[in-house]
């Protein structure tokens, strides 16, 4: 990691996704390149944003009508996967690189909520607009047209147009025929539901590699946009006990406890904090 504190990281994307801020207005660009620095702590934000905005001018000197969504698909398909080659990461899926927009936009690689990002991101400024779709396991986006027909596009299969049927095959194959559709599976989600998915992804990854110190890092971006989050204060209490970060350990068991008094946990929390406190006075 680079010299860049935590905290300047955490100030950063709390900037574009604090509970202040309407959620329609949240940049998931800026947002997203904000969370990268946890990675990249020297990312410089602009010379991403130019390259998208370049995209977005090539796909808008390919639409004729901008009121015809096929066209609109088409020149942002044609731009981002036939010239640009932008891909599924099928090979090295679980890569924490796949996450981040800047290592997306370098590698041409991703996933399909980081593609979808992206996706989203170019179409808005070749006036197209388009949502977030949290289908479990696999992201989605969605355009509507002017009579409220909803258009669900698959960033992650080149810009491929589902039905409904499609999204059921899809959803069973992620699921290995675990999960039915549901409809509110294709609901569209918020930005910062979106930036949480992606964030939760990477806490996955850091945690499955034993990387506690790159989770904690990911659950403190997760608590700027949900700072009364239970649970999460409860998981950065618990890596920072891990971390030998004791201070910080306590505060957030004791914040946990008064937030969720009534929790299930939450007497062996307080034996817990209450434990850490006596240690910490021995050693004074």
């Amino acid at each position: 990691m680079g010299p860049k504190s935590k905290p300047e990281v955490i100030q950063a994307f709390a900037s574009f996704v604090s509970p202040g801020i309407d959620d329609e207005r949240i940049d998931l660009l800026r947002a997203a390149l904000a969370f990268a620095r946890i990675e990249y702590p020297d990312v410089d934000p602009d010379h991403y944003i130019r390259q998208v905005d370049e995209l977005g001018r090539r796909v808008v000197a390919r639409i004729d009508d901008p009121g015809e969504p096929s066209q609109c698909i088409a020149a942002l398909n044609h731009v981002l996967f036939q010239e640009e080659m932008f891909r599924g990461n099928t090979v090295d899926y679980y890569n924490p690189r796949n996450s981040y927009i800047n290592d997306v936009l370098e590698r041409k690689l991703g996933i399909p909520i980081s593609l979808a990002l992206l996706y989203m991101e170019v179409g808005r400024r070749a006036g197209f607009q388009l949502f977030g779709v949290g289908m479990p396991g696999h992201f989605l986006v969605k355009h509507y047209d002017l009579n409220g027909r909803s258009i669900i596009i698959d960033a992650f299969e080149r810009g491929s147009v589902l039905s409904e049927e499609d999204c059921r095959h899809k959803l069973s194959a992620v699921s290995s025929g675990e999960l039915k559709l549901q409809p509110d599976f294709l609901h569209t989600v918020t930005r910062r539901q979106m930036l949480t998915r992606m964030l939760n992804n990477l806490r996955s990854i850091y945690l499955l590699r034993r990387d506690l110190r790159r989770t904690a890092k990911v659950v403190d971006l997760v608590l700027a946009i949900y700072p009364r989050s239970p649970e999460d204060v409860k998981q950065r209490a618990v890596l920072r006990y891990n971390l030998g970060e004791t201070t910080g350990a306590l505060e957030d068991f004791e914040e946990y406890v008064k937030m969720s008094p009534e929790a299930s946990d939450a007497e062996e929390i307080r034996q817990m904090a209450l434990s850490i406190r006596r240690s910490k006075a021995m050693m004074n």
